[in-house]
């Protein structure tokens, strides 16, 4: 086997002398070798530098020791090499986005109307005589009044101003903080490199030209570089190459490793020869232009390939970063025509909320473009027929003027009526709230990836959850041993045990397993020692230092070079052996793994004198019984050692793996406690009580399984509930085809509550049967736990996909949504409630925002047709848009969770946004609203004594009148706001008010800004001061809201039938089948809508686009699967490939189709799918996977607002 280390080559970096001088390989000569692969990489290493251990030498660096990390030499390869980081495209600046926010159609028409009506305001007809022109001139005769005219249109044009400061503000401080979140994901990548001989982690963009990486199973490659040495390593290349099928790395044959590729299998040890922009996936980057404007365009809906440390870096879009994936590609061509073909592939939905609130905006966005339409026709009409029908006046020329000018205020009436019907506040508060959720669940330990996932977490109804780590501590410890026919109930003197055994156990374990983990002192004095690398590892070699051994003798004695043959831990083998060639020629393999699996593979077992003795099956079965059952009925994890020797006669054929690993003799058997965390107990009762059932899904054996989710709390006493192991439970949801049955899976997974001994595999079945199931009333939303690197396909399948922070590997974060920095189950709750109160804060600001938009809109309709002007001017509506959209979005988008959140059930999918209850409030308020405006509006003079202010001329001063009307409106919003604060009918509405600060500034701050419009605003807001007794009415009539508010409260929704919800998420039959194209991405109901005639208002809905581009920041591509690139084998054709290409996004219909029927291809079609630990070759021997996974494989995608940037 030469699948070793070359010789070691003396000389280390840190005797190497003067670093200054040229290095012997130029950056030029290290990229042209390695855009070389297999064969010719090897030739040209070999011919052109004599082997990679001349490399070393020329990049002065040491294979053993690798660099010596002194400063100096470090920024000298910096400079020579680059520095491994992709820039980021520059982030847009303030003006640009001011620019943006001014795009926005509403306010366009705004500022043309106002700047006519600012230079009619200047024009003074020649001579115009104004008894012509009738009532239209009169009150315009006092001079300074008419010259006053301006005001209007000048106040219309600063209240724009300041409405596009607070958009181009919030867009900006949105855009830090998600720089920032990127940043803080991509510090958190570390990769293990060899420094002075020192085994350290540091960050990845810390990584020079010439450094020894380590890798390791689950690794994401950070740069490019050439294999030193490996074990058994096999790298999945799908993310550069296409090629699904994982490539085999040794230093003879292929020991090309490329960055962002993924470690499938194995271990081993690779010298950096490439960084940054130099390195493969950096050639990309710069081949597609990270920031060209032409190259933009293709690249916009490509995803982008990156090495880890710029994956959330590289290309922006709207200058946020959007998460950059590896380029996922497919099989063949022949799959991507099948794709085509087919039409009902499953689709992942565009995030619940957003869906709801789409559809919504664009029925409340018609209903205002009506009623402003409507207002405005009317207003001219009147005017028309009342000047020149009723007392029939010509027109004359030069009143023309005066009559334009009354139409401009028409229409500048009308189209605020728009400004304030469209709540283009919606998206702002959507993403306030998940802004802000998104930075107070760091602190939670959650660091979302997805900013919808977290609105999506509080729909969840399952929670499937891996056992080790999440539920336990991940501190695994050896607590029972059975040796020499001895079962010892705690760990056993050394002296007990024969010196031979002993000398088998302390080799079986300390060679046998990855020489990265080990044990280190701990960090505080009286602390527990640390545990890094393998958890079970570690307890094993926990053991032998417990036995009073020292294991790492062993390995300076047997470094990592000579090991002779390595068949690493892999899912499906569930087991690892060792070879070693000994002196005389002979050979000796240490194996350690699942007591079942081993066992079952051992025919001799040592006996207490330390000899061996024949094992039969009886002899297995019984020790079954008495030794393996009694301890995993204490929860613990069995794992045994054995080994088995060679003769030097003949060579065994290494690649027939079943025929070496048999015939093994058994050494020890060892019981791992890995105890529960202890509040995970008290999580799980909250989840059960919020309505979520937990799952057990693990590799671990079923009575350790059902004895942790005992004390866990997942199984309960005296309940039905089902425990099985992954083989049964494959045989209970497949037919006699191997297929998965759904109706069959259905009959099992409600019951479900632990599934044991089970495959990467079976967890994605068990995902995607729960969220593909019709049984129950609603869909089921799904959230998946998993750290390794097979976990990819469920994390990627389920709604939300937690992977571990700590023990995670890099595929598996890649596939998540979120990840729990602490690997605690605890924080998923707390996710939980996140996610809730997102959608709770997104109904408290609707019913605010609807009850001012009916108010408002029907008092400016109504006051319009009777009274031929609106109570409320354009700068007063521009100003109550401001308090409801912005600042209200601001108070009610950042409520802190409660614990009560988790006493309801979930919403479902198909729950409405806005609940009979939330109506009920949002009329009754409506009513007491025009109740009392309407009556101030007609008897409010004689009330107040003051002078009507109906029925006024065109540039009259600001009346007493409008403006108590005015004032009493802002008054009543402003309480009505306290009353938003609860939606489900909760009577004490002043509930931790308090804890909230940013709701009592927003509150006290509108109200002294109120105080400041009314008295000096003057004629720019149409107000002239009120008396301190004017101004207490109007408190008192807003307070009287709060206590119409218990009012309301006190009846009860269920009488009120006719009530109806409104804001459902959408089903399949609300769509026409015409409207259904083939290969839809994504259900965009705005879209469709739009399609039966595009509506101007919807530009209104414009800072939706940036939401989406935040919300797309967040979101790394699920959606790969589809159209994807075939062969990457030349870079240069890259930018021509039809991913990078623009197109309209379609409709597309929300609902997951069960895709069983053509379940082959969806197997394949998977291995393009979204992430690469997803694309699995199903080759048996070496894989993860097993081959079933092509019938239960199915691809996914889903962005959560994608296609609303190409309707906008």
């Amino acid at each position: 086997m030469t699948n070793n280390a070359a010789d070691h080559h003396p000389g280390n970096s840190v005797t190497e002398g003067s670093h200054e001088g040229d290095f012997g390989c130029s950056l030029v000569d290290l990229r042209t070798l390695m855009e070389l692969r297999s064969g010719e990489a090897v030739a040209r290493i070999n011919d052109t530098y004599g082997g990679v251990q001349n490399i070393c030498k020329r990049l002065k660096t040491s294979p053993v020791e690798g660099l010596s990390g002194n400063p100096a030499d470090l920024e000298k390869r910096r400079q020579v090499f680059g520095q491994n980081f992709i820039p980021p495209k520059k982030a847009k600046t303030f003006l640009q986005l001011v620019w943006e926010a001014l795009q926005d159609v509403t306010l366009i028409i705004l500022e043309i109307a106002a700047i006519i009506s600012l230079g009619l305001s200047f024009y003074h007809p020649p001579g115009g005589d104004s008894e012509l022109c009738g009532q239209a001139a009169a009150g315009a005769e006092d001079e300074g009044e008419a010259q006053a005219g301006w005001i209007e249109g000048a106040a219309i044009l600063f209240s724009v101003i300041i409405v596009v400061l607070v958009t181009a503000f919030n867009d900006w401080s949105k855009e830090k903080q998600f720089r920032g979140l990127q940043n803080r994901i991509e510090q958190e990548q570390k990769f293990t490199v060899i420094r002075k001989g020192q085994v350290i982690q540091i960050p990845v963009a810390e990584l020079v030209v010439g450094d020894i990486a380590q890798i390791k199973y689950g690794d994401l490659l950070p740069s490019d570089g050439i294999l030193i040495q490996g074990n058994d390593l096999k790298i999945d290349e799908s993310s550069l190459t296409g090629e699904s099928d994982h490539v085999k790395k040794s230093v003879d044959k292929d020991p090309m490793l490329l960055s962002g590729t993924h470690v499938m299998e194995g271990s081993g040890r690779m010298l950096v020869t490439a960084v940054g922009i130099n390195s493969q996936t950096g050639i990309i980057f710069t081949l597609l232009g990270v920031g060209d404007g032409e190259e933009e365009k293709k690249v916009k809906k490509g995803k982008k390939a990156g090495a880890p440390e710029n994956r959330n870096k590289a290309k922006t879009q709207d200058g946020v970063a959007l998460e950059i994936q590896p380029l996922k590609s497919q099989e063949g061509v022949e799959n991507e025509d099948k794709e085509k073909k087919k039409v009902k592939v499953p689709k992942k939905e565009k995030s619940v909320l957003q869906g709801k609130l789409t559809r919504l905006a664009v029925q409340i966005g018609k209903a205002g473009l009506i009623m402003s339409a409507i207002t405005v026709i009317i207003l001219v009409l009147y005017f028309v027929i009342d000047t020149f029908a009723m007392q029939r006046r010509p027109w004359l020329a030069e009143c023309t003027p005066i009559y334009i000018q009354y139409f401009v205020k028409f229409f500048i009436i009308g189209v605020t009526v728009l400004v304030v019907a469209v709540p283009e506040g919606l998206p702002l508060a959507v993403t306030i709230s998940l802004a802000y959720s998104v930075k107070k669940m760091m602190k939670d330990n959650n660091l979302v990836r997805h900013l919808d996932a977290c609105e999506t977490m509080g729909n969840a109804t399952a929670i499937c959850s891996d056992k080790t780590g999440t539920l336990t501590m991940n501190r695994m410890t050896v607590v029972q041993a059975y040796v020499g026919d001895t079962h010892y109930r705690q760990i056993p003197d050394p002296e007990a045990i024969l010196p031979k055994v002993l000398d088998l156990i302390v080799n079986g374990v300390a060679i046998n397993s990855a020489y990265t983990s080990k044990i280190l002192p701990p960090e505080k004095e009286g602390g527990l020692p640390r545990q890094v690398g393998n958890k079970t590892e570690c307890s094993l070699l926990g053991f032998v230092l417990d036995l009073k051994q020292d294991y790492q003798v062993v390995r300076n004695e047997v470094p990592e070079e000579k090991l002779y043959k390595v068949y690493t831990f892999n899912s499906v083998r569930k087991s690892m052996s060792t070879v070693l060639k000994n002196p005389d020629g002979s050979f000796r393999m240490y194996s350690k793994g699942a007591s079942e699996i081993i066992l079952r593979k051992c025919t001799k077992i040592l006996d207490k004198n330390g000899d061996l003795r024949v094992f039969k099956v009886k002899d297995r079965d019984e020790m079954v019984k008495k030794v393996i059952e009694p301890m995993a009925c204490q929860g613990l994890r069995t794992i045994c050692l054995a080994f088995r020797d060679f003769p030097a006669d003949a060579e065994p054929n290494w690649d027939s793996e079943n025929e070496i690993v048999s015939d093994l003799a058994c050494i020890t058997v060892v019981g791992i406690e890995d105890p529960v965390r202890p509040e995970v107990p008290e999580a799980i009762v909250k989840c059960q009580r919020a309505g979520i059932t937990v799952r057990m899904v693990t590799g671990d054996n079923i009575n350790t399984a059902r004895a942790i989710a005992t004390k866990c709390g997942i199984l309960l006493p005296g309940e039905d509930f089902l425990c099985m192991e992954g083989k049964e439970f494959n045989r209970l949801i497949r037919n006699e085809k191997g297929e998965v049955e759904q109706e069959q899976l259905d009959k099992v997974w409600p019951k479900l509550r632990v599934l044991a001994r089970s495959s990467p595999t079976d967890k994605h079945t068990l995902v995607k049967g729960i969220i593909d199931s019709t049984v129950g009333e609603r869909r089921q939303v799904v959230a998946v736990t998993g750290d390794g690197t097979n976990d990819g396909p469920a994390l990627k399948k389920a709604d939300v996909g937690f992977a571990m922070g700590i023990a995670g590997t890099d595929v598996a974060k890649e596939a998540s949504d979120i990840i729990l920095t602490d690997d605690n189950f605890t924080s998923i709750v707390k996710a939980v409630m996140w996610g809730r109160n997102v959608y709770d804060s997104i109904s408290k600001f609707l019913q605010f925002q609807l009850t001012v938009n009916v108010v408002a809109v029907i008092v400016a309709f109504t006051g319009a047709c009777i009274t031929q002007d609106s109570p409320l001017k354009a700068v007063q509506m521009l100003w109550v848009n401001l308090i409801m959209d912005t600042f209200a979005s601001l108070a009610l988008a950042t409520e802190p969770p409660s614990e009560s959140l988790l006493l309801r059930r979930p919403y479902g999918r198909n729950k409405p946004l806005i609940s009979r209850t939330m109506m009920k409030n949002i009329l009754g308020h409506a009513v007491y609203q025009l109740t009392i405006i309407f009556t101030l509006l007609f008897a409010g003079e004689k009330f107040f004594d003051i002078d009507s202010g109906r029925n006024t001329p065109l540039h009259s001063p600001p009346s007493e009148h409008y403006t108590i009307v005015f004032n009493t409106f802002v008054m009543m919003q402003l309480f009505n706001e306290i009353n938003a604060r609860k939606i489900h009918g909760e009577r004490n509405v002043f509930d931790a008010i308090f804890r909230n600060p940013i709701f009592c500034t927003v509150v006290l701050g509108t109200f002294a800004a109120q105080i400041l419009i009314v008295e000096f605003g003057g004629k720019p807001f149409s107000c002239s001061g009120l008396t301190l007794s004017q101004w207490l009415w109007c408190i008192f009539i807003g307070v009287g809201e709060l206590l119409w508010g218990q009012l309301i409260c006190s009846v009860p929704t269920s009488q009120l039938k006719f009530l109806k919800e409104a804001g459902h998420g959408t089903t399949k039959e609300d769509i026409p089948e015409e409207d259904l194209p083939e290969d839809m991405d994504e259900i965009d109901h705005a879209e469709m809508e739009l399609r039966r005639g595009q509506i101007l208002w919807f530009r209104g809905l414009n800072r939706i686009q940036t939401q989406i581009k935040v919300v797309n920041a967040f979101r790394s591509s699920l959606y790969e699967g589809l159209k994807k690139p075939e062969s990457r084998s030349s870079i240069h054709n890259f930018s021509t490939h039809p991913e990078f290409i623009m197109e309209e996004d379609e409709p597309q219909s929300p609902f997951l189709d069960d895709a069983e029927e053509d379940s082959k291809t969806d197997g394949l079609k998977n291995q393009g799918g979204s992430s690469p630990g997803e694309s699995f070759s199903l080759n048996q021997n070496n894989n993860a996977v097993d081959s079933d996974l092509a019938e239960n494989t199915v691809p996914e995608f889903g962005s959560p607002l994608d296609s609303l940037e190409s309707s906008v």
